[in-house]
């Protein structure tokens, strides 16, 4: 009998339990999340406060942190606390005051111009925010959703009680905040954040004006630690309406959130972008907070580790930097280069595809983007312009290599095949199509290059040499759809597979011409096959894909995907949360012949006089596969582009190393900043201003 007492006292008390359990939820759902803020009884309220996630590092492929986050403070509004105050309207006239004596912009989001005429700015509103603007009218209970901007400032004024006195923009002001403040109570949406990142005078000065309801939350804010590599780190910002479309779809995301807008914080946001927490706080009537606990806890977003490594992407920028204002400062008015104005440096691992460096001159420092943002978006250099991904440009004769394939593997020539320099290849002058090309060694010196055959050069020694006229009559005994083949073979005028946004480029061949041209100039004429045999016609590929190309070369006809991404680590770097891996996009057979031709050739530009890169090069420990490329403008008064292009060690490549110039005269002008970072990839010693002049003027 006392067991079933006791069993019958036990069940009483569990069912008693999840009564009061049932009811507690219900309670704390009610007052707590349904209620964003409203008093729950008559003593104590709560409010929901967002906790901003710190987002996750960007690093180099040595652990070096490119970007990281740095501690900060946003001053926060509690709605409940100032609206139930005495004095509200005057608070935020001293707060708004303050803000415009110290110039400080503040976030708000009332969709209406700050200055007379007043006129909706819906249009810029995300469609949340929209909404939002509806659910605020809504909440007004005397406003129509096509009442006109004048009307609903008139009608806003008189229901806030704005003082009379206030001019038309002061009450403006004053009613963006009021419209912050009053969606707290009839959303979800966390504490109004009026202001982010506060400096130490802001918030000084703003806690001086004892403002109920106003407090200040540790926040984070991104951090640059390198002054390089502009144009790939990216920047973050708020989001348009347009990615708030796009984000709103996926978990983590608030309409107010920062996001990648550019580079690497763009590419790799879905890793870098943390998850924000929600906070409970307990309040008194009168604002002391009484109570506080995580409903939600924050989640920091992964760090991110790319392929760059910023030691030579600083050896890069800054040797671009010297060598176009030492072509610039040439004292001899007559030398070419003088009018140099840009310049790109891309490195790849062979064997991966992975990008060590990526850089554009002239740049900018990132941590400077949006105070300088207004100078450079109008300096005529065009500092924001990424040109070893986005320039399409002539490639001279780094292309051909190209035709050295082309031929061989159609059987057109083989190693050992001499074509004679003639100086001027006449074949279509004349009565045949009046048009002739010279080489450039005739066209300087009046001399043609001679090879250890007294019958004309074979492809090796044309490689060293450069000759012109040897490609001329390598174009004209082949088909341009057998050399368009194998340029899309080896990656010109193909995407590169890279995570950032990068220019296609385009091959010379008869559609390309057709889709620039127009009339008479898209007929696609023999003349125009001949110069694309020398890099030239319609060839335009950007540093990328030449660097990719030259990859290529050194990996045989085995083409890799480019990446930007090493792998991605969780917050506390304890854990992998991805890792890349190389991607083979294709293999284009290459013939033994044509391999052996090629690698000799670009070998003898570096290491054998009369080559195009000796003097560069004469006695460099490792063996460098190299070639130069002068791409003519052929307008009067400006100085051709350059390019050097190689892979190295030439026996056992493991980086391929592209940098182009524009206007800078030649390719070899070039080969000076390619040398340098092979130094610092291979640790050979340090390079210096007066090496880099010394050998300028040799």
């Amino acid at each position: 009998m006392e067991g079933i007492k006791r069993l019958r006292s036990t069940a009483l008390l569990l069912i008693f339990a999840l009564v009061l359990g049932f009811y507690i939820t219900r309670m704390y759902d009610k007052q707590v999340i349904e209620t964003g803020g409203v008093v729950n009884n008559a003593t104590t309220f709560t409010t929901k406060t967002r906790v901003k996630a710190a987002r996750g590092d960007i690093l180099d492929c040595n652990g070096n942190v490119l970007v990281g986050n740095r501690a900060s403070y946003d001053i926060v509004i509690n709605h409940y606390i100032i609206t139930n105050a005495e004095g509200t309207n005057q608070y935020i006239y001293d707060l708004l005051k303050l803000c415009e004596k110290l110039g400080i912009e503040y976030n708000e989001h009332f969709p209406m111009t700050k200055t007379r005429p007043f006129t909706y700015t819906l249009d810029e509103a995300s469609s949340t925010w929209q909404k939002n603007f509806q659910v605020f009218l809504k909440a007004r209970g005397d406003m129509d959703s096509d009442i006109s901007a004048p009307l609903l400032i008139e009608k806003l004024r008189s229901s806030y009680l704005i003082p009379k006195e206030w001019t038309d923009e002061e009450a403006r002001a004053v009613l963006g905040v009021r419209f912050e403040l009053t969606l707290r109570n009839y959303t979800t949406m966390a504490n109004y954040v009026f202001l982010s990142d506060a400096s130490d005078e802001a918030r000084a000065a703003i806690l001086e004006l004892n403002i109920p309801g106003l407090a200040v939350e540790a926040s984070t804010v991104r951090e640059y630690h390198t002054d390089y590599a502009a144009h790939i780190l990216g920047y973050v910002g708020a989001m348009s309406p347009a990615q708030w479309e796009h984000y709103k779809t996926i978990d983590g995301y608030l309409m107010d959130a920062e996001v990648g807008q550019a580079g690497f914080e763009l590419a790799f946001e879905e890793y870098l972008h943390g998850i924000d927490g929600e906070r409970i706080d307990t309040h008194l009537a009168d604002g002391t907070l009484v109570e506080s606990h995580y409903r939600i806890e924050p989640q920091s977003g992964h760090n991110v580790e790319v392929t760059i490594d910023i030691a030579m992407q600083e050896m890069a920028e800054e040797q671009m930097e010297i060598r176009i204002k030492e072509l610039q400062g040439n004292p001899d008015p007559t030398a070419d280069g003088r009018d140099a104005k840009s310049a790109a440096v891309v490195v790849m691992d062979v064997k991966t595809g992975r990008v060590l460096v990526c850089a554009s001159y002239p740049t900018y420092n990132p941590s400077r983007f949006f105070e300088d943002f207004a100078e450079l978006s109008k300096d005529e250099t065009d500092p924001l312009y990424n040109r070893a991904l986005m320039a399409a440009l002539p490639p001279g004769s780094t292309y051909k290599m190209c035709m050295v394939i082309a031929a061989m593997n159609n059987g057109i020539i083989n190693m050992d095949t001499p074509i004679l320099d003639k100086g001027i290849f006449d074949k279509y002058s004349g009565e045949s199509g009046n048009f002739d090309a010279e080489c450039m060694l005739f066209k300087n010196n009046r001399v043609t290059h001679k090879g250890a055959n007294p019958e004309g050069l074979v492809a090796k020694e044309a490689l060293k040499v450069s000759c012109n006229y040897f490609f001329y009559e390598l174009a004209d005994r082949m088909s341009i759809e057998k050399i368009d083949e194998t340029a899309k073979g080896l990656g010109l005028g193909e995407p590169t597979g890279v995570e950032l946004p990068e220019g296609k480029g385009w091959r010379s061949n008869p559609e390309t011409k057709a889709h620039f041209q127009e009339g008479m100039d898209a007929v696609w004429y023999t003349a125009d096959k001949i110069l694309t045999g020398i890099g030239q016609g319609e060839n335009r590929f950007t540093p990328i894909q030449l660097c990719v190309y030259v990859s290529t070369l050194a990996n045989q006809g085995t083409r890799y995907e480019a990446t930007f991404l090493n792998r991605v680590v969780s917050s506390d770097y304890r854990q992998l949360v991805a890792d890349n891996q190389p991607s083979i996009v294709g293999h284009f057979d290459i013939c033994n012949d044509a391999i052996l031709a090629y690698t000799q050739g670009m070998v003898m530009v570096t290491s054998e006089s009369g080559g195009t890169g000796y003097k560069v090069f004469s006695n460099y420990p490792i063996k460098v596969a190299g070639k130069t490329g002068t791409a003519q403008l052929g307008i009067k008064g400006k100085s051709d582009n350059g390019a050097f292009v190689c892979y190295a060690p030439a026996d056992d490549p493991e980086i391929a190393v592209v940098v182009y110039g524009e206007q800078v005269g030649s390719g070899s002008a070039m080969a000076y900043i390619a040398r340098d970072i092979l130094n610092v990839y291979f640790g050979i010693g340090k390079v210096g201003e007066v090496e880099l002049v010394e050998n300028q003027l040799s």
